[in-house]
């Protein structure tokens, strides 16, 4: 497979991180593995991914709390990474013998966080009108349209993730003017000169629908349908009747708007329902099961607390914020004691950005989501709420065979923390993705910066 060359000045930095010298190319110490890319409905992948881990070396990370992302918690910890995988995580038992070591002593580590729900590149900064492009708006159902078509990579908001909230991949959604938004993206958070550099390799595509008041107040605002809830379902409904048959039909004459919807009608593509309401998620999976599909998770879901039992019975995820409530009618509803009624009912619990700025705090908004279980009578375990931003949005986003959790043969997405990421005073020290040091709080060559801000007053100045 043909791929690009990363951006200069990243493998530069990230080079000089694994030996010193600056000298390696971004191919040096990876070996020949190549992840799965999924095809589009002709067996052809029109903008295959050209991600290219950068060069890293086999690390041990010793003497730290670490949580594992599926629930457990090892103190005196060792995590082992080498050719851009996890080896192996175990206690201080374990032979660091080839690997370099770095004292973790006091420290945490986790693994990559992940943002299910993100804007970023295609709601870049700086927020102009020249930069929106999240959203074709100019139809209710746009399924032909694909987030990654409008992902700009010199957002400085990737590395203000990367470095501020320890966010190694995120999903990158279309906004939720439509009914059907499109395709989302799902991309590793590493410096690349085009989107295609940093799509996560064999992720599959998700697809972004909306219900509520987004849609209605849209279109129903210009005279047109839908401008009800109902008129959202019969809308929608409709939709995925033509798409069916088009699926049951003649595909030649290809329709790039039915090939997404049939993509979701054959499980290759994940939907991810912006929904507020309690009733309308109730509406919409029984929608899927009419038409065939299934939704992998809601988004926002501020009331999903009243329908835990419901969302566990049908394997949906709720990605949702910590506090956010009340600013249209739609969320008044919301609840601080969300995250942990969904907990305790044994459902799919995923904390959110849909934010530029909580995005470099989803640690901390997970803490909060925590604390107010906790004030409530419901005590959830640290380790489980790691999952939270981690294991469970990978699960979402068909990417928890690869990343999500720290096992040996996965990607060596790792964040070492400098103290407990669940308090307020604690952020990241250092950032592996895929086993290369991409972030150093203790090092200016390793503290990222994008293309557009450099030359800016106080940025591009390293020496």
């Amino acid at each position: 497979m043909k791929r690009f060359a990363p951006l200069a000045l990243a493998a530069g930095l990230a080079a000089c991180a694994t030996s010193g010298t600056g000298n390696e190319t971004a191919s040096a110490s990876k070996p020949d593995k190549e992840w799965t890319v999924p095809t589009g409905q002709d067996g052809n992948e029109p903008f295959p991914s050209t991600y290219r881990p950068y060069p890293g070396r086999p690390t041990a990370l010793v003497g730290a709390t670490v949580f594992d992302g599926k629930g457990g918690r090892i103190e005196n910890g060792t995590v082992l990474f080498r050719d851009g995988e996890v080896v192996a995580i175990g206690d201080a038992s374990l032979s660091t013998d080839g690997y370099s070591l770095v004292d973790a002593s006091g420290k945490f580590v986790t693994p990559g966080i992940i943002d299910i729900h993100s804007h970023l590149g295609d709601y870049p900064s700086p927020s102009v009108d020249a930069h929106s492009d999240g959203n074709e708006a100019t139809s209710p159902t746009t399924p032909e349209v694909w987030a990654e078509h409008s992902i700009w990579p010199q957002d400085p908001g990737f590395s203000r993730a990367l470095a501020n909230g320890g966010v190694t991949s995120l999903q990158i959604l279309p906004g939720s003017a439509n009914l059907m938004g499109g395709r989302s993206s799902t991309i590793k958070n590493v410096p690349a000169r085009t989107v295609q550099g940093m799509k996560f390799p064999g992720a599959p595509y998700g697809f972004k629908m909306a219900c509520g008041e987004n849609p209605k107040r849209v279109y129903g605002g210009r005279g047109r349908m839908p401008s009800t809830r109902m008129g959202n379902f019969a809308v929608n409904r409709q939709t995925w009747l033509d798409a069916r048959a088009y699926a049951e039909g003649d595909r030649e004459k290809r329709d790039l708007a039915k090939e997404t919807l049939v993509g979701v009608l054959d499980g290759d593509i994940l939907v991810h329902n912006h929904c507020y309401r309690a009733d309308e998620m109730a509406l919409v999976m029984d929608m899927a099961k009419e038409m065939g599909y299934r939704v992998s998770a809601f988004h926002h879901a501020v009331e999903a607390y009243k329908i835990g039992d419901l969302l566990r019975e049908n394997g949906v995820c709720s990605a949702i914020w910590a506090d956010w409530y009340g600013f249209k009618m739609e969320a008044y509803d919301g609840i601080l004691e969300n995250a942990a009624y969904l907990q305790r009912e044994d459902a799919c619990v995923v904390i959110h950005s849909d934010d530029a700025n909580g995005i470099q705090r989803l640690n901390q908004e997970a803490a909060k989501a925590q604390a107010a279980g906790l004030r409530a009578g419901i005590e959830i375990s640290d380790a489980t709420v790691i999952s939270w931003i981690t294991l469970n949005p990978a699960k979402a986003m068909g990417i928890d065979a690869m990343t999500g959790s720290l096992e040996p043969g996965k990607m060596a997405d790792v964040v070492l923390w400098n103290g407990d990421p669940l308090s307020v005073y604690s952020r990241p020290e250092k950032v592996w993705i895929d086993g290369a040091l991409m972030y150093d709080s203790m090092d200016r060559k390793l503290r990222p910066v994008s293309d557009f801000e450099l030359g800016q007053p106080g940025e591009g100045d390293v020496k």
